[in-house]
């Protein structure tokens, strides 16, 4: 009898394991944003930080482990047989959705995930229980479910949202009104008051967060309890004496020392409020079992009311878990991803935005410029005047070489985010709510953002739809979380087969999305961008851009050749996927493109041609994606409205010219790739001939309608790709005609 729930226990296992690496991935981003986001200290010294808290926490996770528990549903309404599916549907569940996110690269709610997954699952077992029952309807539905718990739960956690960031906006402008961006000429003694304060908050939340829950507690609970203040002012001034000290003495910047102090503090606060949400339900499954187990009642008979009761946590269980933590940090390249995505939407200057802007972002953006301009009515122009003096940037004078990569915000804005972060997550363990550190540390970096004007005009659209997008997606999670929960537990319910039916299906789903991440990983990695900082001269511009230069070539020939393939073979799925490659290289070029007000401020003064070189180049690409795009556009347009095929003389024609554009490109390729300009007049005499035969390509069609063309529909698209194509020779061309130019005079100036 016992043995289909061994089973399930060491399934449970393996799953609070991939759970664990897949949770670390997401939540890295809690505790990593602000200390790297700053490079207040070197990345190695950050992750010995944040594992030492990571453990730390780990150890002091054990009370908020009661909310797999009990903190949901009422475990005395369920059967063990209920609560074992229920805890298997949970898991399953929470790794699907935590990976699907992380392989987007967006932050979610583990938080969330857990405690709608729950909420779903337990409302499933219930519905079919009351159904099961004549005695009892709907309305019993809240005698099984703990709502008022539930209810405080999901309630803290929205509120979470509001409270953060705008808490940390108000924090973040005060900070900037005292310190300004040119911190370093501060009073010493700003900074061993603001040390002061910061580290006390942040030793504060670690007496709460870190010594509650732990067995020693109970030993120093006497020396805490009712001295709260005492212990705070205490700490406040024995924090500032020892930050003057160091200031003054040691020349140590104490903001350092915060974002250090601060990094391990969220660490721990994650691992121990977030690793109830990765082992809790392992481990009260298999208390659960430990209780049935000796009971000697069948499992659909033997009531949870022991769920209810305090059961301590295994000690080496939540350092086993910390461990897994620690390594999945070090090692997952999915954890990087997500931390790009809260700093790329926090940082101070200006760049590449991932997120594209939608209606909302731009009704929000229009709202603000209209209660900033009221505002400008309002206050004395003197008192603006002083606030906008508090925001200006200092001006950082780069090396020559301009290597040099800015922090994407400073140290003031950094400590910020982790002494706001750390106090409003105390709070709210304090009055025992597992609140989401996600929800917390995101919206507060959110809000110090915003109040450090970090979003201008040129990025507040994108930021604005970046952060619209990320907490959708934590609502999505708990829709998703609610729905997808309630239904594995009711295929489980339906036969037990559905388990291992289930896990072969999370395993398939895990591997291919990790294959998948893996490979836009390398795809990412062998992009060659000619907007990179080390190209400051004219020759480095002309060198690099001739490698990538190649590289489009080759692809643009290999896509030429596939769209008219697929075109005689009337193939659409070949086609579709041509069209997405198609559309792939559209989206390089164009971010190419949007760089390039930054590459040219990279530039040095010299090189004023490598920036003409550049421009030219981008518009080469521009015209030769374009061309190709309309090609392969049009094309799948034609056979997906299932237009008539191409007559075989059409398709004779096209790939006569495939093949002498094929080799024509191949050896424009190899001349970009060796640098070899020797054949560059018999490689313009080829063009002439392929424009010639093309130009004859359009003569025959022009007869074929005279005579025996019956489709308009052929000939439209026949004239479209051969314009086209004419177009795409002349571009590429005269991307070969410019770089010798420019190669040339390169070489003559040497």
């Amino acid at each position: 009898m016992g043995d289909p729930y061994i089973l399930m226990l060491v399934a449970l296992a393996v799953l609070a394991i991939v759970d664990l690496v897949v949770g670390v991935s997401n939540d890295a981003v809690n505790f990593l944003n602000s200390a790297i986001g700053s490079k207040a200290i070197s990345v190695r010294n950050i992750m010995i930080i944040a594992s030492l808290g990571v453990f730390f926490g780990a150890v002091t996770s054990s009370g908020m482990m009661e909310v797999a528990r009990k903190g949901i549903f009422n475990p005395n309404m369920f059967m063990f047989q209920d609560i074992m599916i229920i805890f298997m549907a949970v898991m399953i569940t929470d790794i699907l959705l935590l990976d699907i996110f992380n392989s987007l690269g967006m932050p979610t709610s583990t938080t969330v995930s857990i405690v709608f997954e729950l909420l779903g699952a337990a409302v499933c077992i219930s519905l079919l229980k009351i159904s099961a029952n004549d005695a009892q309807s709907f309305n019993d539905l809240w005698s099984y479910i703990n709502h008022e718990t539930a209810t405080k739960i999901i309630f803290g956690i929205l509120l979470s949202v509001v409270v953060a960031f705008s808490v940390g906006a108000i924090v973040q402008f005060a900070s900037r009104m005292i310190y300004s961006f040119n911190f370093e000429k501060r009073a010493t003694y700003i900074s061993a008051l603001f040390g002061g304060f910061a580290i006390t908050a942040i030793t504060y939340f670690i007496i709460i967060k870190g010594m509650k829950g732990t067995p020693f507690y109970k030993d120093i609970k006497h020396l805490i309890e009712g001295n709260t203040l005492l212990i705070i002012l205490g700490s406040f001034v024995a924090w500032s004496l020892i930050s003057q000290v160091l200031i003054s003495t040691f020349k140590i910047n104490v903001l350092k020392l915060i974002i250090g102090i601060g990094t391990f503090s969220l660490a721990m606060a994650f691992s121990g409020n977030d690793l109830v949400n990765f082992v809790g339900v392992p481990i009260a499954a298999w208390n659960s079992y430990q209780a049935w187990e000796v009971s000697g009642i069948a499992a659909d008979a033997f009531s949870m009311g022991v769920l209810a009761k305090k059961v301590p946590s295994n000690i080496w269980l939540l350092l086993f878990a910390g461990g897994i933590m620690v390594i999945t940090l070090w090692t997952s390249s999915k954890a990087q991803n997500v931390i790009k995505t809260g700093i790329d939407l926090s940082r101070q200057g200006e760049g590449h935005e991932k997120f594209q802007p939608n209606p909302l972002s731009r009704v929000v953006v229009r709202a603000a410029m209209g209660i900033n301009f009221g505002i400008s009515k309002i206050f004395p122009k003197q008192m603006l005047a002083f606030v906008d003096s508090k925001f200006q940037k200092p001006v950082i004078e780069l090396p020559k070489d301009k290597t040099y990569e800015l922090p994407a915000f400073d140290m003031v804005r950094a400590s910020v985010n982790l002494i706001v972060a750390g106090i409003l997550i105390s709070i709210a363990t304090s009055m025992k709510l597992p609140l989401s550190t996600t929800y917390v540390t995101f919206m507060v970096a959110m809000g110090t953002s915003l109040a450090d004007r970090a979003w201008g005009r040129e990025s507040a659209v994108y930021r604005v739809a970046g952060v619209i997008n990320v907490v959708g997606g934590w609502f999505l999670t708990a829709i998703t979380a609610f729905l997808a929960a309630a239904i594995v537990a009711y295929l489980i319910s339906w036969h037990m087969v559905m388990i291992p039916i289930l896990l072969v299906v999370v395993a398939f789903l895990i591997g291919r999305n990790t294959l998948i991440h893996r490979k836009k990983s390398k795809e990412v990695k062998k992009q060659v961008h000619i907007e990179r900082a080390e190209l400051i001269t004219i020759n480095g511009v002309i060198e690099e851009s001739a490698d990538h230069i190649s590289e489009v070539i080759n692809r643009v020939n290999k896509l030429y050749t596939n769209v008219v393939n697929d075109l005689a073979n009337h193939d659409l799925n070949k086609l579709r996927k041509t069209d997405k490659h198609v559309a792939k290289l559209n989206e390089e070029i164009d971010s190419l493109k949007d760089g390039v007000f930054y590459f040219i401020k990279s530039l040095d003064e010299t090189s004023v041609q490598g920036s003409r070189f550049y421009i030219m180049v981008l518009g080469y690409l521009q015209d030769v994606a374009q061309s190709i795009s309309y090609i392969s556009r049009a094309s799948y347009k034609h056979v997906n409205n299932n237009h008539k095929n191409l007559k075989k003389g059409q398709i004779k024609d096209l790939k006569t010219i495939d093949i002498a554009l094929s080799d024509l490109l191949t050896k424009e390729a190899a001349i970009f790739e060796n640098r070899d300009l020797d054949n560059l007049n018999a490689l313009l005499v080829e063009k002439n001939e392929l424009l010639q035969d093309v130009r004859s390509s359009i003569e025959k069609q022009v007869a074929r309608i005279r005579t025996d063309e019956t489709s308009p529909k052929n000939t439209s698209l026949y004239f479209s790709v051969l314009l086209e194509t004419k177009d795409l020779i002349k571009a590429l061309m005269s991307l070969l005609e410019t770089y010798e130019e420019f190669y040339l005079s390169t070489k003559q100036v040497k």
